[in-house]
């Protein structure tokens, strides 16, 4: 129920039924692989409170160089969401490295014990992890991989619900013979998830964004000027504000694109039909 409640667009109603959950919890011999606080840590990360997130990690004594067991994978995963989901809003180097690193490490130990469910999660969260840092190619290679394993099991969430940098992948790969049909199929899944309810933390997207966190009237204003012909200063003078503000609004607006750059800024922004909607304010 916490899954729908999220997909819905009720992050927590989520977050409140996975702590009902691990209130009534009673644990068994059978080792516990997808722990209630790690769901709940993912739920965080993907609403954007990053501090919630790295305070479960710290607590559960979990790293990015840990040993790596099948019985922590599921965490060892989650920690990855939560530090590629830091790097979107921080743009900490280091940050991603650890992310890389860490995914790189827990494939090799999930192809090695043939465990696809996990190596198809893990190779989304790659895809996602090379766009993050600019890599197109490496990104949809390793998103291409994925649908190729996920397809013939009918994968959906997993990548319907990653978010717009997802979206954006999947838009690439649905020109391609190879998995094209099946990357459209997904694409649709997501716009019907979009418009399921509310993005964010309690409070519904703006129309025509299908943003996790939509943009605001200022961001909006800035990314018009972003996809003209103005540099930095002159566009902070067209809107009236400092040269630091406005690095501030495009730092946010990159992190909310989920690009590192003015290019993919405004080639993030038309894909999502964003521009027309700032030339119209």
């Amino acid at each position: 129920m916490a899954r729908v409640r999220e997909a819905e667009g009720d992050p927590d109603g989520a977050l409140d039924l996975l702590d009902q959950a691990q209130r009534v919890y009673t644990g068994d011999f059978s080792p516990n692989v997808r722990p209630i606080p790690a769901l709940r840590a993912r739920v965080l990360a993907a609403q954007g409170r990053i501090g919630e997130a790295l305070a479960w990690a710290r607590e559960h004594g979990l790293s990015a160089g840990d040993d790596l067991t099948y019985l922590r994978e599921f965490e060892h995963i989650t920690l990855a969401r939560v530090l590629l989901a830091q790097y979107t809003i921080e743009r900490t180097e280091h940050v991603v490295r650890d992310a890389a690193r860490l995914l790189r490490r827990l494939l090799e130990a999930a192809e090695a014990g043939g465990r696809m469910g996990s190596v198809i999660e893990i190779l989304a969260l790659q895809a996602l992890t090379h766009q993050a840092r600019g890599d197109v190619p490496a990104g949809l290679a390793a998103l291409e991989r994925a649908l190729t394993l996920a397809e013939p099991e009918g994968y959906v969430r997993t990548f319907a619900g990653a978010g717009p940098p997802m979206a954006y992948l999947l838009r690439r790969l649905a020109k391609r013979r190879t998995v094209g049909e099946y990357a459209r199929r997904l694409l649709a899944a997501a716009g019907r998830a979009g418009a399921a309810g509310p993005s964010g933390p309690g409070r519904p997207a703006p129309a025509g964004q299908g943003l996790a966190d939509p943009l605001s009237g200022r961001e909006l204003d800035v990314l018009r000027l972003l996809a003209s012909d103005l540099d930095g200063p002159d566009i902070a003078r067209e809107l009236s504000v400092s040269l630091n503000t406005l690095r501030t609004h495009t730092r946010n607006i990159y992190a909310k694109l989920g690009v590192h750059s003015r290019r993919a800024a405004v080639r993030q922004a038309a894909e999502l039909n964003l521009l027309s909607r700032a030339r119209d304010r």
